[in-house]
């Protein structure tokens, strides 16, 4: 049965850091970042400050990406506890079948402690490599040339850790997630993980992993206390160490914090503080000294600023001793942390021209784009847009100058990614910033993702310009151009 596991609330100055300088921290999240989603900070176990960037919520769970990959290095940790594996096994073990006929020596001496240092010999990730399609996982990963003996060559290799969790999958005969249940997420209280899997049936392990950012925080603290929780031992204190130490060199970096050196699927920081991360800011950030745990979830391009204004802000106002009460600063920081959102889209609240593009259909003319088709409803409160792919229609409705949230399947976070699979919840903005452009902001809230649409109407033609936040590819597309196909229904009574 799983322990409870909220955390007591308090007064940043009952903890040692002034209200002032979180608000200062927040005020420069929202002036230069932007794209921050969450964040909780603890202090000796006490929350501190929290904060959710509408339509974010603290109910939400979002995607980690690269931050699972600590989570899985938590399984194998579990597992050496158990005796069921060593770090100095070596990895052809496992995966006898799956082995090329001539494994080179550097294969050979690969064993799991490299696969958890990123140093698995590999002169560049082949994670895209594995991912192609006709080969399991793991057969294309171990026929790979492995240039570096291990060990002696740091790489930043995600399916090095899918290998991790392949690992686990084997010695357990269950996914890394289900085995992860009883002795890491129900203890935590972290409730309905998921994990995206390999077509194979394993856990991607190296990302793909989506829990709330409270559940982020009970991670790190849990790291932080040396593996115990509410008095039980859940990890071994030696884990803990090993894992978060300095294991092997990882610069050098244009970024100070990527060049501190990495351990067990943890990376080492600036000022003494370690961390688990995933791509466009997501963070679990353990600082010993100051006795803190930061967890944050976003949507950004340049995490390294994101972990300068921790260091700027946050850290230094960390002090010892409880401060005398701020009533004064409290409410302030309070107010602002109630009234976080993200920018709606913003401009005039009607055009004299909505009327009669109420309706219209437009067929998107031949393009890279699955975008086949748009149609809009414009309301004084609400409106809504309608996308057509080759999958179908959906109608995503927009709140003038707010958020209104859907969901659906047909429009998802990315291009490419899986369509068999749950609907996604999307919240939407719009408005008109002139008489012939209508603005639509998108943004799916369990995801770093968010796209803004802006549709310039031009007589029976629609031009729509797509740029979003954030990508692994490109986040701008070419100029969509529709064509009316349809009169508008109001035109027809």
């Amino acid at each position: 049965m799983a322990q409870s596991a909220s955390f007591p609330r308090s007064a940043p100055e009952a903890q040692g850091i002034p209200s002032g300088a979180i608000l200062t921290f927040v005020e420069a999240v929202e002036r230069e970042v932007r794209d921050l989603h969450s964040f909780i900070l603890l202090r000796r176990g006490t929350i501190i400050a929290e904060g959710y960037w509408e339509p974010y919520g603290p109910n939400n769970p979002h995607m980690l990406f690269s931050l699972s990959k600590s989570f899985t290095s938590t399984a194998i940790g579990l597992l050496v506890a158990d005796g069921r594996l060593s770090v100095d096994d070596h990895v052809l073990d496992f995966f006898p079948e799956e082995a090329p006929p001539d494994p080179s020596e550097n294969l050979r001496a690969m064993r799991v402690r490299h696969l958890l240092t990123m140093t698995t010999g590999h002169d560049t990730d082949p994670t895209r490599v594995v991912r192609q399609p006709g080969q399991t996982w793991t057969s294309r990963f171990l026929a790979q040339p492995v240039e570096h003996e291990p060990g002696t060559h740091f790489v930043y290799n995600s399916v090095a850790t899918y290998t991790l969790s392949a690992i686990a999958q084997r010695l357990t005969g269950e996914r890394m997630v289900d085995f992860l249940g009883p002795r890491l997420f129900a203890p935590l209280g972290i409730e309905h993980p998921t994990w995206e899997t390999s077509p194979e049936g394993i856990d991607t392990g190296g990302w793909g992993l989506s829990i709330k950012t409270m559940d982020i925080a009970r991670f790190g603290q849990l790291y932080f206390q040396g593996g115990v929780w509410q008095g039980e031992r859940l990890l071994p204190e030696e884990w803990v160490a090993a894992a978060t130490a300095r294991q092997v060199p990882n610069g050098p970096s244009t970024n100070p914090d990527w060049e501190q050196g990495y351990g067990y699927q943890f990376w080492r920081c600036r000022h003494g503080a370690y961390r688990g991360d995933g791509a466009f800011g997501q963070f679990c950030v353990v600082m010993p000294d100051q006795e803190a745990v930061l967890a944050i979830t976003s949507g950004v391009g340049n995490m390294q600023f994101v972990l300068d204004l921790v260091w700027k802000h946050l850290l230094p106002a960390l002090g010892s001793a409880a401060l005398a009460e701020d009533p004064e600063a409290q409410r302030a920081l309070a107010d602002r942390l109630n009234a976080l959102r993200l920018v709606p889209s913003f401009g005039q609240h009607a055009s004299p021209h909505a009327a009669a593009l109420s309706g219209q259909e437009f067929a998107v003319a031949e393009s890279s784009s699955p975008i086949q088709s748009i149609t809009f409803d414009f309301g004084s409160e609400v409106s809504s847009v309608t996308i057509g792919t080759d999958r179908g229609k959906q109608q995503i409705p927009c709140g003038n100058g707010r958020w209104l949230k859907s969901e659906g399947n047909i429009i998802r976070a990315r291009e490419g990614a899986d369509e068999d699979v749950a609907p996604e919840k999307v919240a939407a903005s719009g408005s008109w910033t002139d008489d012939q452009t209508y603005v639509v902001e998108l943004c799916w809230y369990e995801t770093p993702f968010r796209r803004r649409l802006t549709c310039h109407f031009e007589g029976d033609r629609l031009l729509v310009d797509q740029q979003a936040n954030v990508g692994f590819g490109q986040t701008s597309w070419p100029r969509l151009v529709g064509q009316v196909t349809a009169s508008p229904a109001a035109n027809q009574r």
